[in-house]
């Protein structure tokens, strides 16, 4: 007999059969995606401000944890303001909670943005539906790299025993400090960093996080260095403090793991492998280094393949002179650089920029490759041996001196050394004398390599500043290890309009490039003649040089000699022999160059297309990639001389810049070559200009129209603010002065004791909570798929119920129907009143 339905049937259980595997399915990848057992479901979280300076380094952190096989959800607590966020561009970096801004306190208006850390936690654990459903929680800065998975139970973590890293430096636990700011001093663990803690001990002590840090931060009297350990003694690291001191309130023991965490340019411990580098100090391995102060403003994530500078190779540096550990200490410092690279690569790609070509980005797209994560550093470097080599290694130098007159140039030049392209790193060489150095106050200009002055002759007492150009150069060479294969070296006065490299200009050992400086005639007549064995050999030269390092360290010791014999022939100081209009000796460090590459015979390429000087027409269907503003040049009326401004502090000084240049578009000449000449004029003092206004915005200056209401008049946009010992200005708020109102401290702590809680949860309580995590993205889709299955199951059950039961009814009628006529037609009608 046929099965119910027949072939409908069979179908029917086919399908059935298809939903039910397909549920399985489902069921085993939702419980694969699902949280670790009660007990050790894990979130990490960090702490960020909506600005360029956090939008690297979450790409960075965000890209490591993607790799390191950390578990559990991550959450960027995203402090901004309400203008701020209306503009922020960076929602998709990261899954993010958004936190009000308590950069600019709500009642004692004190600007501190480090405050945002705790005030996120607590936000966070009072908003978030994520903070319901976790049991451990991993709490980093933005400023890390992991590169392994951070479970609490295996650092040893237990509730009311969290781990974190030793901060040995906070001796405020030791003194007044903790005993003013905690009811046990003696609980007072100096730790920070790194945090993995239970989520009870977490909601316990993250109420007293806030508030401690509060307190130390008022707590104006006990900033000294001697008690909280800060060198700066500004109460930066306030919210330290309060993290401590409100552990120590709730009772809280840190378990302090030492191996856990790890600043790139440390060497680690024997036999111990970092799970997290903290790049919060600058670092270098031999002449590379990096810090992160140093690309504040950076806007290298929106900017189209742009990277850091790449980190030496590590093949490079296992050939270094260093033990194995140091060894290890250094591919360490270059893994955290490549890692932040490699996310920058990757979030370029998202938004759709075009694929670069470099040797450096194969590399990094080598290290994007799923294997190359499951291997550890030391096993890395054969394969990364196998890797293309990438193109020359080039450094950049510049001589300055520490004055005014060279800082402004420094500001433009390595302004446009960072728009360029150029490959590499910049080094300045600043000369200064011991009484210059201890009131000088451009440190932070760029990155500098200190040399002694040489302005003064050490034995003639010839004062003669330009030698220390070559003096400066050959001091770096004996001093700073380096692994370039190629120097290129500027003038302060210089604007960079490009890349400047090797390759492109066929510069090559034996053979370096520069460009043509004619007026050297004494190349040609008897200066040459006295002064090196190979006048034939001498090349008219100067401005832009690109050198093969081996040939500068051949060259840089008879440079500095052969300046000093010309300096000292002041018989041949003629015009007519030097070329000198002035006939003092002025450029005898320009022929100390080419005597002294005459003397080991170096043939330059001579190129005139590298560097035009503005005021000149340059040359038709030429680009120059340097302009040399050493000589005086115009536009129209407007005119522009650096000596003008030999004594004019343009830097340190509020919003000073250069007159402004004409616009471009009201240029009336029809010639050519000479509208491009003066957009070129143009082009170079409106980047100096720029330069000069981003320095100013990075050092704290605010707008000429700001004011306050203070007793004392504000000064005028280009007066002189006071700069802290990390180039940052000393203000206590968002005004150009400010005049400190005496404040009642007992009372402002009363104030601060009855409304602290009150006025910042209020304020939390009136933002939207946005949480982006993909989670319930995940969550809703196999609700939906399970919702879909059950309906498709309910429904065939239902149908076939329905034909079942017509069709048994159908059947049990009928076959009555039959016996009632059988039996009547044989006249067995007794058998039925039978018992």
């Amino acid at each position: 007999m046929r099965a119910p339905g027949g072939s409908d049937w069979q179908w029917r259980r086919e399908i059935m059969g298809c939903l039910a595997v397909a549920f399985l399915l489902c069921s085993i990848l939702a419980l694969a995606a699902a949280d670790p057992a009660p007990g050790r479901r894990i979130h990490t979280l960090f702490s960020v401000e909506c600005n360029n300076y956090f939008d690297w380094q979450t790409v960075g952190l965000m890209h490591s944890f993607r790799i390191s096989g950390h578990v559990g959800p991550i959450t960027r607590l995203l402090s901004c303001t309400d203008e701020q966020l209306r503009s922020y561009g960076g929602m998709d970096l990261a899954p993010t909670h958004v936190v009000p801004s308590m950069s600019k306190h709500p009642v004692t208006g004190d600007w501190y943005p480090a405050i945002n850390k705790p005030a996120g936690v607590v936000h966070w654990l009072n908003h978030s539906e994520d903070a319901k459903k976790v049991d451990w929680v991993v709490i980093l800065d933005a400023d890390m790299i992991i590169r392994k998975p951070l479970l609490p139970w295996d650092l040893g973590a237990e509730k009311g025993k969290p781990v974190s890293a030793s901060y040995g430096y906070l001796i405020g636990c030791d003194n007044i400090l903790a005993q003013l700011h905690t009811a046990h001093p003696e609980f007072c663990d100096k730790v920070g960093g790194l945090i993995a803690m239970h989520i009870d001990d977490l909601r316990a002590m993250a109420p007293l996080w806030l508030s401690k840090t509060e307190e130390v931060r008022q707590d104006k009297e006990h900033w000294a260095t001697n008690i909280t350990g800060d060198i700066y003694s500004s109460g930066w690291i306030s919210e330290m403090y309060g993290y401590s001191f409100g552990a120590a309130e709730v009772g809280l023991r840190h378990k302090i793991n030492d191996d856990v965490m790890l600043y790139p340019g440390y060497t680690p411990r024997a036999g111990v492998e970092p799970s997290l580098l903290h790049y919060g100090l600058g670092f270098k391995v031999g002449n590379w280094s990096f810090g992160k102060a140093s690309h504040r403003d950076d806007n290298i994530v929106y900017d189209c393949n742009r990277l850091f500078p790449a980190p030496p190779h590590p093949d490079m540096v296992r050939g270094m002179n260093a033990n194995e550990d140091e060894a290890r200490g250094f591919l360490l410092s270059v893994e955290c650089i490549n890692t932040i690279n490699a996310g920058l690569v990757l979030h370029h790609e998202k938004r759709a920029c075009p694929k670069p070509k470099s040797d450096y980005v194969s590399f990094l797209n080598y290290l994007l490759k799923p294997s190359a994560h499951s291997k550890k550093a030391s096993e890395t470097v054969n394969a990364e041996q196998q890797e293309p080599r990438p193109y020359p290694k080039i450094h950049t130098l510049f001589s300055a001196e520490c004055s005014a007159y060279f800082d402004w140039q420094t500001v433009g030049l390595v302004h446009s050394f960072k728009l360029s392209g150029q490959p590499g790193y910049i080094t300045r060489l600043l000369s200064c004398s011991e009484k210059d150095l201890k009131s000088y106050k451009g440190m932070d200009l760029a990155p500098t390599h200190l040399v002694p002055s040489m302005s003064v002759h050490p034995l003639t007492g010839d004062w003669y500043p330009a030698i220390n150009k070559p003096a400066a150069v050959l001091h770096w060479l004996h001093h700073v290890v380096t692994d370039v294969d190629f120097l290129v070296i500027l003038d302060a006065d210089m604007i960079m309009r490009g890349p400047i490299t090797p390759w492109e200009f066929n510069a090559e050992r034996g053979h370096p490039v520069s460009a043509p400086y004619n007026y050297l005639i004494g190349c040609d007549n008897e200066l040459a003649q006295l002064h090196t064995r190979h006048p034939e050999a001498c090349d008219k030269v100067g401005g832009v040089i690109i050198m093969h390092i081996e040939d500068v360290r051949a060259l840089a010791p008879l440079w500095l000699f052969k300046t000093e014999e010309v300096r000292a022939d002041k018989a041949h100081w003629a015009t007519n022999i030097t070329g000198d209009q002035y006939a003092h000796g002025w450029i005898s460090e320009m022929y100390g160059y080419s005597f002294g590459a005459a003397e080991i015979e170096l043939r330059h390429r001579i190129r005139d297309d590298i560097m035009l000087y503005p005021g000149y027409v340059p040359q038709e269907g030429s680009e120059p990639r340097v302009l040399h503003y050493g000589l005086e040049f115009s536009v129209g009326d407007w005119k522009f001389d650096k000596a003008d401004w030999r004594n004019e502090n343009m830097t340190s000084k509020c919003w000073r810049k250069f007159p402004e240049p004409p616009d471009p578009s009201t240029l009336t000449t029809s010639d050519r070559g000479e509208r491009r000449r003066d957009e070129i004029s143009i082009e170079c003092i409106s980047t100096i200009n720029q330069a000069l206004d981003i320095h100013h915005r990075k050092h704290g200056c605010v707008a000429a129209a700001t004011t306050t209401t203070t007793t004392t008049t504000t000064t005028a946009a280009n007066s002189s603010i006071a700069f802290g010992s990390r180039g940052e200005a000393k203000q206590g708020s968002e005004e150009a002065v400010v005049v400190e109102k005496s404040v009642d401290r007992e009372a402002l702590n009363s104030f601060m004791a009855s409304n602290r809680r009150r006025s910042v949860l209020e304020r939390f309580k009136r933002l939207p909570v946005i949480s982006l995590s993909p989670r319930y993205w995940m969550i809703a889709l196999w609700t939906l798929l399970v919702s879909c299955f059950l309906l498709v199951i309910s429904a065939i059950y239902s149908r076939q119920r329905n034909h079942h039961e017509n069709g048994g009814t159908k059947k049990i009628s009928r076959r009555r129907n039959k016996l009632l006529a059988e039996e009547e037609s044989n006249g067995s009608s007794q058998l039925l009143d039978q018992p």
